[in-house]
């Protein structure tokens, strides 16, 4: 390149020096600044002639908040002590007001016959960069912090709908709440739907050692009535609004009820949410989540998700009530149609009924027994198909007609179960029904055999004295309700059966051998074994040992069982064997949740 080609670039290296849209520094091998670009003055906000001259690293780079930085830890001037290029985008730049820029930067030795004599600095403001960058770190938080919500939410949701056992419910859920949304939670229900009576129902805390005084302080809380008005407790149950308890609420002259105040002096707390349990129609009650230590108070999201959780716990709570209701008007519907057994001379009857775990599973199973006009003695099991009200009022009905049927005709059991079959095809709405109808039939003082029939019903079980128990599976005919007899010419065949003396005979429903976890084969087994161990038992224990040792589960279940007696009492010359009429007998060794009637006869000779 000749001299007069030398200006023209020098002049075009200016011009690109000046106009490259990112700033640019050079310095001496000193770090001292040599040139400096306007695209860095505007960066900066300063001027070129009062850095020229300065150390670049004095004077600019400094940390996040503006202070400054050791020289050793400079990578920009690293440049001029190890020649090699370097570039970042995590230092900061000095404006000239006094706040600094972060910058993405390059650096590059001035390197002359194999020696630095200085190096050139590109950089550009990073701002945008790093706001972007920081805006979606804040949105990922966000964003897990709403995935922890929302799982958190999920898991409640399955646990409230994972049992109809209120307060093993509410128990899971304040563990569930524990430590994810608070340091401790508790849980206060109304006694009863509209009381002001409360009771504290579960509460846990993070803390090991706090937790035996939880198990303290559940149990009956003071009545609305006599808390103060302005008490948190009585504010949600009455207005049905979450509200924040802070500092000045825990303090020993703030009007907090004896039910809060008791929490936070046994557990700790410097703030805490309460959030009603609620639906629309009504406030169940409260859950209340404190933080303790050093954790911030909930905030404005926590006190959301909280109060969705309340709305969300408040419809379990309302349909546990109604299937509660359900249950009950089912159980008393039923047990006010499971008749008392009649007092025969001699014959020794019991009977149970254990209702359903379930509301929706109560209703269709019954038992009978009664004296016809010509003196014998009926046994009668069945099961309508269906377990709801519906099917309670079916079985009355079913019941009612069998009875009628069996009083007016006095004929052999096939006739009886036809003419039933035939009333409810022709009269009735009832589904199809198992049934066993029995008679009980033999002179005065024996021997008795068992004249029956069975419509798609478990066998009858006849356990000796000596512990032979076996399943009497004669008699079989279709279920009820088929119009079987009528349309397809089939019946019910009657079965007779001599009843060994001092034997029991055992009618039941298919609640007592099948379940969710047990097949009927295995349970029919389980059956025969546990009876014939319970043959020399009094006809009382031996119903409520069979129900204590199958644990039916699931299904209602009915059982009624005859003890035979000795062939020949009562023929010692004295009066005939009485017949009694129906009467209610009391309760003996029920079963838990169970009804009991027995019968026993007495010798009248």
């Amino acid at each position: 390149m000749n001299g007069a080609d030398r200006p023209l670039e020098l002049d075009f290296l200016r011009a690109v020096f000046e106009s490259v849209g990112a700033g640019l520094f050079i310095t001496d091998t000193s770090g001292r600044l040599t040139a400096s670009n306007p695209w860095a003055d505007r960066l900066l906000d300063r001027d070129t002639e009062r850095m020229l001259g300065q150390d670049l690293h004095d004077l600019l780079h400094r940390q996040a908040d503006g202070r400054t930085i050791p020289r050793d830890e400079c990578r920009v001037l690293s440049v001029l002590t190890n020649g090699s290029p370097a570039e970042g985008s995590d230092e900061f730049y000095l404006r000239a007001d006094g706040t600094t820029v972060p910058i993405i930067w390059a650096a590059t030795p001035l390197v002359r016959k194999g020696k630095v004599e200085g190096a050139v600095i590109v950089f550009h403001d990073f701002s945008l960069h790093r706001r972007a960058v920081d805006q979606q770190a804040t949105h990922l938080v966000a964003l897990e912090e709403l995935t922890e919500r929302l799982t958190i939410v999920a898991e409640i949701s399955a646990v409230l709908s994972s049992t109809l056992d209120v307060p093993k419910m509410l128990y899971r859920l304040v563990r569930l709440l524990v430590p994810e949304l608070g340091d401790w939670a508790a849980v206060d229900l109304r006694t009863h739907p509209q009381a002001d009576d409360m009771r504290r129902i579960a509460v846990h805390c993070e803390d090991p050692g706090a937790e035996d005084d939880g198990g303290t302080l559940l149990g009956p809380l003071p009545p609305l009535t006599e808390t103060p008005s302005a008490s948190v407790l009585a504010r949600v149950m009455r207005g049905g609004r979450p509200l924040r308890l802070d500092a000045e609420d825990l303090t020993p002259q703030a009007p907090l009820a004896p039910a809060h105040r008791d929490l936070f002096d046994r557990l700790g707390g410097h703030s805490a949410v309460v959030v009603p349990l609620s639906t629309t129609r009504q406030v169940f009650g409260v859950l209340t989540v404190a933080r303790s230590g050093a954790r911030p108070p909930c905030t404005e999201a926590d006190l959301l998700v909280l109060a969705d959780i309340g709305r969300r716990a408040g419809l379990v709570l309302d349909n546990a009530q109604l299937f509660d209701q359900q249950r009950q008007l089912a159980e008393t519907m039923q047990r006010q149609l499971l008749t008392p057994l009649p007092q025969v001379d001699h014959l020794q009857m019991a009977a149970r009924y254990q209702p359903a775990e379930s509301a929706a599973e109560i209703g269709g199973d019954w038992y009978d027994a009664f004296l016809l006009a010509d003196g014998v003695t009926t046994m009668v099991i069945g099961d309508v198909v269906g377990h709801d009200l519906k099917a309670a009022a079916h079985m009355a009905e079913v019941r009612n007609m069998l009875r009628a049927l069996a009083w007016d005709r006095q004929e052999p059991p096939s006739l009886i179960m036809s003419r039933l079959d035939e009333a409810m095809t022709h009269t009735s709405d009832a589904p199809m029904a198992t049934a066993v109808f029995a008679r009980i039939e033999g002179q005065e003082g024996g021997p008795w055999q068992l004249h029956w029939v069975n419509a798609g019903h478990p066998p009858p079980l006849l356990v000796t004295h000596d512990g032979q128990a076996r399943y009497l599976e004669a008699g079989h005919g279709p279920l009820l309700g088929m119009a079987s007899a009528l349309h397809m010419g089939l019946g019910w065949p009657d079965a007779r059966e001599r009843l060994p003396a001092r034997s029991t005979l055992l009618l039941y429903t298919d609640g007592l051998v099948e379940s969710r976890t047990r097949p009927i084969d295995r349970g029919l087994a389980q059956l025969r074994r546990h009876a014939a161990e319970l043959a020399h038992r009094d006809v009382d224990d031996f119903c409520d040992e069979l129900l204590a040792r199958m644990e039916p589960s699931g299904d209602d279940v009915a059982l009624l069982a005859l003890r035979i007696p000795e062939w020949g009492e009562g023929r010692d010359g004295g009066p005939p064997p009485r017949q009694h009429s129906p009467s209610p007998a009391a309760p003996n060794r029920a079963a838990p949740g169970s009804q009991v009637e027995d019968s026993e006869v007495r010798d009248t000779s």
